[in-house]
Parts: C-alpha cells; sequence; structure tokens
C-alpha cells in the first residue's frame, strides 16, 4: 500500500484570478487551477467595483475539487489563503457574507475630502488615505446603503473571510490589518483613534491574529464537500506581497519587486519608518516584528496582460519575447496609468505615441515593448523614493510575480536600476508558495531553500536613464491629457 503525500491546499486570490493549489510540504506544485474573479459595476458610486462572496466561495471549492484531483493521492494536512491587499468582505450575526469589496473598488472616493487629520492618519497607519485602503470602502456602503451597513457584524480581508469559510472562526491577520486605515502599524493593535477618524465603531473589528499561527480546525462540512482529511488545520495566511517576498527568502535591507497586477517595490525594515513627504507605505510583515516599506507603481501587470491578449491571445510569452528582440524604442512610448509615489491621483488617461504616418516598422511587438518599458520606467521612478527614505546600497534586487516572466522586462530593470536582477525558482507562484511557508511554520516542518534560477546584469546604464528621460516627457503629456 502506497502513502499519502502530505500536502497544503492554498487559496490565492489575486485582483485578476483566484487560484487554488495543492503543494508538497517542500514547495511542489502538484495541481493548480484558476478562474476569473467575477466582478459587477456598482453605478450609484463613480468608481466602484464589487463581488459576490457565495460566489466566490463556490469557485473555490470547485477549483479546490479540481485541483485536488490532479494532485493524486494525497493527505491535506494545512489550509491557507492569501489574496490581494485592501480588498474586504463583510459578514452579519449569522455568518453571512453580504458583499465583497476588491482592491479596485473606490466607493469612498466621494467622501476622502470628508477626512479630517489626514497627517494623523498617515502617522498612525503608515499611509496617506485614500479611497484604496478599507476604511473608505466601508464609509462608501454606511453612506450609500444603510441597510446594508447596519447588518455588519464585522469585515476581513478577503484572504482571512476564506479562512473563516474554512473554519468557522472569524480573524484578521496583521498584514492584511496594515490595509485598513484603522490599524495602528507600529503598535500593532486596531486604532480607536483611526476609528474616530472614520466615525466606525470598534465591534467590527475581528481579533487581530499572527501569521503562521493555527486558526481552528476545518469545518466538517468543507472537509466533506472536498472529500479532504477532517482534521487538517486551516492556518493564517497573508497579505499576497508579503507571502510572495517570503517565497524568495530575502536579507535584511533587501529590495524585492512584486510584479503583479500592481507592482509594489518592498524594501524589509525592523523598524517603523515612516516618509516625511508621505509617499510610501509602512505595513507589517508577516513575522513578529519586522515591517516592510513600499512604495508602489499601481497598476502594471494588468496592463500587459491585457495586451497579451489582444495581440497574442493564442500564443505564449516565448513568442512574444522573440518579437521583443525586433522591436526598438524609437517605435512607440506608451503611458499607460502608472502611479508614482508623489502623485496623489494614478494616470487616467494613457496610450501609446509613434510617429505619424504610421511606419511600416510598427509591428505588435512595439507595443508590448513600449509597455514593458512603461512599467520598468515606472518601477524606477518609485524604488528612487523608497531610496529617498531608506537608501538600499546593495548591488542587486530580488524580483517575482508572473510579471518578470519576461526576460525583457528584467533586463530593461537590471539596465535602469544599474543593478542585477535576481530571480529564484519559485518566482512564477510566490504568494502560492509562500502559502507553503507559513503552513510548514505553523507545522514545525523545515522549509525547503529555493535556488536562485537566474541574475540579468545591467547593460549600458546611461543611454537607458536618457531613454528614461523620455519616458518622463510622453507620461507628462497624457498627464496634461487626462487634466
Amino acid at each position: 500500500m502506497t502513502t499519502k503525500r502530505e500536502a497544503y491546499l492554498i487559496v490565492d486570490i489575486g485582483t485578476g484570478n483566484a487560484r487554488v493549489a495543492v503543494c508538497t510540504v517542500d514547495g511542489e506544485i502538484l495541481g493548480i487551477k484558476r478562474e476569473n474573479v467575477q466582478y459587477e459595476s456598482d453605478h450609484r458610486y463613480e468608481d466602484s467595483i464589487y463581488f459576490d462572496p457565495n460566489t466566490l466561495w463556490n469557485q473555490i471549492l470547485r477549483l479546490a475539487q479540481q485541483a485536488l484531483v490532479e494532485a493524486g493521492d494525497v493527505q491535506i494536512k494545512a489550509v491557507t489563503a492569501t489574496s490581494q491587499r485592501e480588498g474586504i468582505v463583510i459578514i452579519d450575526k449569522a455568518g453571512n457574507s453580504l458583499l465583497g469589496m476588491p482592491n479596485i473598488d473606490h466607493r469612498g472616493r466621494k467622501w476622502e475630502k470628508d477626512l479630517q487629520d489626514k497627517d494623523l492618519v498617515y502617522n498612525l497607519s503608515g499611509r496617506y488615505p485614500t479611497s484604496l485602503f478599507s476604511a473608505f470602502k466601508l464609509v462608501g456602503v454606511r453612506e450609500v446603503y444603510p441597510e446594508i451597513f447596519e447588518k455588519i457584524d464585522s469585515f476581513m480581508s478577503i484572504s482571512d473571510w476564506v479562512q473563516f469559510q474554512f473554519s468557522g472562526v472569524v480573524g484578521y491577520e496583521h498584514s492584511q490589518a496594515s490595509e485598513t486605515l484603522l490599524y495602528d502599524v507600529e503598535k500593532k493593535v486596531w486604532s480607536d483613534v483611526l476609528l474616530a477618524q472614520f466615525g466606525l465603531s470598534a465591534p467590527i473589528l475581528p481579533p487581530l491574529k499572527d501569521a503562521s499561527s493555527i486558526l481552528g480546525t476545518i469545518t466538517p462540512v468543507v472537509a466533506s464537500t472536498l472529500s479532504i482529511n477532517p482534521e487538517a488545520v486551516v492556518v493564517v495566511g497573508g497579505g499576497d506581497t508579503q507571502l510572495a517576498i517570503c517565497s524568495m527568502v530575502p536579507s535584511a535591507n533587501d529590495v524585492v519587486i512584486v510584479s503583479g497586477t500592481t507592482t509594489p517595490i518592498i524594501k524589509i525594515v525592523d523598524s517603523y519608518e515612516k516618509d516625511d513627504e508621505q509617499r510610501t507605505w509602512t505595513s507589517r510583515h508577516i513575522d513578529q516584528g519586522s515591517f516592510i516599506l513600499e512604495a508602489n507603481a499601481g497598476v502594471t501587470g494588468l496592463n500587459y496582460q491585457r495586451l497579451k491578449e489582444i495581440f497574442y491571445p493564442n500564443e505564449g510569452y516565448d513568442v512574444i519575447e522573440k518579437e521583443l528582440e525586433l522591436a526598438t524604442y524609437s517605435q512607440c512610448v506608451a503611458s499607460l496609468g502608472s502611479l508614482i509615489a508623489d502623485e496623489e491621483e494614478p494616470l487616467t488617461k494613457g496610450g501609446f505615441i509613434f510617429n505619424a504616418p504610421v511606419s511600416h516598422q510598427l509591428t505588435r511587438g512595439s507595443f508590448v515593448f513600449a509597455i514593458l518599458w512603461d512599467i520598468a520606467c515606472s518601477i524606477y521612478e518609485n524604488y528612487k523614493f523608497l531610496c529617498a527614505v531608506s537608501p538600499h546600497h546593495e548591488s542587486y534586487i530580488w524580483a517575482c510575480g508572473g510579471g518578470v516572466e519576461s526576460r525583457k522586462l528584467r533586463q530593461f530593470m537590471a539596465n535602469l536600476f544599474g543593478k542585477s536582477i535576481k530571480i529564484r525558482d519559485t518566482f512564477r507562484q510566490a504568494s502560492v508558495l509562500g502559502g507553503v511557508f507559513v503552513c510548514n511554520t505553523a507545522l514545525g516542518v523545515k522549509q525547503a531553500q529555493p535556488q536562485l534560477l537566474e541574475e540579468v546584469h545591467p547593460e549600458n546604464h546611461e543611454a537607458f536613464e536618457k531613454l528614461y528621460q523620455e519616458w518622463k516627457s510622453a507620461r507628462k503629456t497624457f498627464k496634461q491629457v487626462g487634466a
């Protein structure tokens, strides 16, 4: 009789898609399934997108069943979740899920101006307050749907809500709580002062939970539905950026670029560092004492993904990379909605600039080339703000996430930064493999060490600095168009 392989079930809810993976304790992915998250627009707000939590939960169960079939004969020892940050789900007293609001939901934007003391909020929460963050989503519900707001018993990050669905235990993990504007990042507690700023009350705040702690045991109903071990424990995960960082195993003071739908540029620090000009974010990491200092380039990878769907719907990334070798900088320049740390608003108008009449040299590869260059420049611009707050002296930068699948993007970044770009063999599914990390920590299992996969060295940094200045001019043009 063969012994079942011990494995973990890991749920990863990104901005674009939901993934469920089955992984061994040493990080081998035995099965992984994904589908796009289904969003709806709410036209009672200027810019609001929501999801039905019950639809998402059924999607998670279906993907889990498929991933388990793909994985074969396994014994699930633990379940955990990670998710996009800033997204939340609200529940009522009976535990019913009422509404899901993703990170891209800005229903609270209208009420940003009503916040009295933005400096106070920055100093305690570690981020300049905007409608991206969870407190404003709750304000938006209160102002437009008071009947729903009155039913709220609690709210959770999406990953904490997934763990609640598996275990029946309500909680909010510290790295995710950092994104609410209701959490004192330095003191590691919910803040009555911040609650008062938003007119919210403490009873809706769940107990805070440490990442890698055991939340509870999987409910009999879910264990039966998935036909998995009824004694499997539910482990507290965390924000997808933090879990992705863990899979890179960086050292203190390293910088990590997490290239997904958005692109956070992260530095791990051991104290609560803030920016006098309020351009960066400071959050809790998933360990007990570390912080992450962050500048975020905003929507980047999502643009690349959508352009791939338009120009390369049936081709793989290898075809794109081959065609990129034929493109040059003179053919096309792009600026497509990135966020720069010293700007209060992201670019709302974007596009491509190329010579008229249209040149015979302009190809689909030219457009993808331009968007990768736009992403690289946006990351570089934000990295400089990060360094202004906390200098970075190492000669290399770690990168992970689906965006750095492109070697051309990695080369662009190396050339701009004048530093080598390193990736590990965990880079593609970094947040999922971060889930393995937290489960191993919770169960006392020794971690397998990821290996260095590639290091891209800089070339011709001075020439790329000039091209970067041309990109800044193009971006300024689109900013004026959107004004």
